[in-house]
């Protein structure tokens, strides 16, 4: 299982965004530094554009996905993944979620139930493309892989 490091201030970060937002999808990118451990030291929130149903799916313009590559090129960090939210479902990708995944990236998905941070969890695809969970170091704020 790789391994994971969120600095608190992303997990506040996340959290809160997931609670603006509930009960429809947050979305956001995940900054930070890759060595023996990957470790997420800032993440920026992106608008989610899916024009029906915010509540199950989330997509991200692509004029920000260029604006995340510059700000990571600008404050000398590498853009390491994605996170959102699940309201009222568990933080496991979907479907949906696969078919839209990339391969190097993190994917931190927060479940969301009855306006309360239920959990977080990290998935990362592997070489079959199926999601392995990333093992998250240091997270204090919420229920992990409960």
């Amino acid at each position: 299982m790789k391994k994971l490091k969120i600095y608190p201030l992303v997990i506040e970060t996340i959290e809160n965004h997931a609670l603006e937002t509930y009960p429809e999808e947050c979305c956001g990118f995940l900054y930070g530094t890759e060595g023996d451990i990957r470790e997420i030291s800032h993440a920026g929130k992106a608008t989610n554009i899916k024009s029906e149903n915010k509540r199950k799916r989330f997509e991200i313009d692509p004029l920000e996905y260029l604006q995340a590559e510059k700000y990571a090129m600008a404050n000398n960090l590498e853009l390491l993944g994605i996170y959102h939210s699940h309201p009222d479902h568990p933080a496991v990708p979907s479907e949906h979620d696969l078919k839209q995944a990339a391969g190097y990236f993190s994917y931190i998905i927060v479940s969301v139930r009855k306006n309360k941070i239920n959990n977080i969890r990290s998935w990362q695809l592997n070489d079959q493309q199926e999601f392995e969970e990333e093992e998250i170091l240091d997270l204090i704020h919420v229920k992990v892989n409960s």
